[in-house]
């Protein structure tokens, strides 16, 4: 009779013990280096960049805002915010100087934006930056969507300013 009542409270006592004890235990936090719900910059300017490399060699076109048309500079680079992040970003490259946040180009980030003058006019031309000094970009001289080097002679000396549209 003993194991009887022994094997009774076994197989419903300790499942009700478990449940309860389970039910003290608090939920673990995450740390500060877990990633959040809500997505970080580096998270968008992944998004951006990835987006942006998914295009290369595209054409270019004057006034362009699409794939199927080519693109201009600032055609590339507004379509690939509004795709990728959901951002809506003027289709000229001077107009978007006016908007974002100032980055230092010691601080530059992958899908920040970088500007220069390459036609004797500020802000003429437009690049979305992807690391390690590189950009992409859709210049005019060779009809495609590339990637240049911020370092090269020809830019270096023509870089005017670099601003982000992503939340820090």
């Amino acid at each position: 009779m003993d194991t009887m009542i022994v094997a009774i409270l076994k197989s419903t006592l300790l499942p009700i013990l478990a449940i309860v004890l389970m039910s003290c235990s608090s939920v673990p936090t995450p740390s500060p280096d877990q990633h959040t719900a809500f997505p970080t910059k580096a998270d968008k300017g992944s998004d951006v960049v990835m987006f942006a490399m998914a295009l290369m060699d595209g054409n270019y076109h004057f006034g362009g805002g699409n794939p199927e048309s080519g693109f201009d500079c600032s055609g590339m680079v507004s379509y690939i915010f509004q795709q990728s992040v959901g951002l809506k970003l003027p289709h000229s490259a001077a107009q978007m100087t006016k908007q974002g946040h100032d980055v230092r180009l010691s601080r530059l980030s992958p899908g920040d934006l970088v500007f220069f003058n390459t036609t004797g006019r500020s802000f003429s031309h437009v690049g979305i930056y992807i690391g390690d000094n590189r950009f992409i970009h859709a210049p005019g001289q060779d009809g495609k969507i590339k990637i240049s080097n911020l370092k090269s002679a020809y830019f270096q000396k023509r870089l005017e300013v670099a601003r982000t549209f992503l939340n820090p």
